[in-house]
């Protein structure tokens, strides 16, 4: 139950060995399209990693880590790191945030110091929070299960541990993707201690009424969902099915888990055509290395095969803010979302943003939250 100071210390024998993997890399042809209809066009994931190879410095993102925090604690037999930063007034609220698949803890990174320290960023006292942002299990720094049944209702019960031995009787919940997942769970088991959440990936399906005569909104998730089904999810099925074969390769290879991780950052993210419209390439980098340097292309990709069954819609008791940024992959209209929510205190619709929405959108995303869990004082 001991919760210890955790430092990020990478040794410059595994950067090199990145660099000599990336040296002796095998490339493919290139594609026979003009676009990214067959992935990662070769020219374009040739000049990120090139970008990796000669130009990235692994060590700045090193000295952040350290510097907010770093702590780690164990819990059933799994070792679970997360960052931990404190707001200077003391009756802030505690936050959990609970990243996904392919982000990690880093997708919260501009968000820090808003939500720690909200009077230098637009907000005032009354907006502060405790924040803590744990690696999932198998994920970045923490542990991997040496079992199975890690679920997402697993991971909940833990983060609620988690919560309890950091002190806070009070908190509150947040997340998307996996995290959003989690996040749900928490309120459905009703962890002690939570008091409510937000969802920037708010999950429901429609109903049959639903699909026989939709409305705008509802078309268009409809078609999204049904383009994400037919296009874009085939990374799903093979991690929610063999995620120990794709591993080897994501494990083995720096440049086959970029191509694996980069085509979603550009797919999912609101941008004008390159991830990089969206996302800084050094921030896409960093939340690469925390796959690459743990070697968690299979652990990370298990937790398809433990709970991919159970990402679906379920009724919250408790009180329940969400986003719904407008380039989300799988979307869900506010009257589906709202049947499974009595307690639906806020519903959000930013202007712009896609799937990371706390890494694309940090200002928005910040806002969002705090109109969300400023109703549920």
């Amino acid at each position: 139950m001991t919760v210890a100071p955790f430092v990020v210390d990478i040794p410059q024998s595994d950067i090199d060995d990145l660099h000599r993997r990336i040296d002796m890399a095998r490339w493919p042809e290139r594609e026979t399209v003009d676009d990214w209809s067959q992935g990662v066009p070769l020219a374009a994931l040739q000049d990120f990693v090139g970008y990796w190879r000669n130009d990235y410095d692994w060590y700045a993102c090193q000295k952040l880590l350290n510097d907010w925090g770093m702590f780690e604690t164990e819990i059933d037999g799994v070792a679970i790191r997360f960052l931990h930063v404190r707001s200077p007034h003391a009756e802030a609220r505690a936050l959990i945030l609970t990243h996904g698949w392919p982000g990690s803890i880093l997708e919260f990174r501009r968000c820090i110091a808003p939500l720690t320290n909200p009077e230098e960023h637009g907000g005032t006292a009354a907006d502060a929070f405790h924040v803590v942002i744990p690696c999932l299990p198998g994920y970045g720094f923490s542990g991997k299960p040496a079992v199975k049944g890690w679920s997402v209702e697993k991971i909940a019960q833990s983060w609620g541990e988690l919560m309890r031995r950091l002190g806070y009787s009070r908190w509150f919940a947040q997340g998307g993707d996996w995290g959003s997942a989690v996040t749900t769970a928490i309120a459905v088991q009703q962890i002690e201690g939570c008091a409510g959440i937000h969802l920037n990936m708010p999950i429901a399906r429609p109903l049959p009424e639903d699909m026989a005569g939709p409305a705008p909104d509802e078309a268009q998730a409809l078609m999204k969902m049904q383009r994400y089904q037919d296009w874009d999810s085939g990374y799903s099925k093979e991690q929610s099915t063999r995620p120990q074969t794709v591993g080897y390769g994501l494990v083995d290879s720096p440049v086959g888990l970029a191509g694996w991780i980069y085509e979603k950052m550009w797919a999912w993210t609101d941008n004008e055509g390159r991830a990089e419209d969206a996302l800084r390439r050094d921030d896409m980098i960093d939340n690469i290395m925390l796959y690459w340097l743990t070697s968690s292309g299979a652990s990370s990709a298990r937790l398809y095969w433990e709970s991919f069954g159970s990402f679906g819609p379920k009724d919250i008791p408790l009180p329940v803010g969400a986003s719904a940024f407008p380039k989300e992959i799988i979307p869900a209209p506010r009257k589906w979302f709202e049947r499974h929510c009595p307690n639906l205190v806020h519903w959000g619709e930013p202007e712009k943003g896609g799937h990371f929405a706390a890494w694309e959108q940090p200002e928005a995303f910040v806002k969002e939250l705090r109109v969300a869990f400023g109703f549920m004082k």
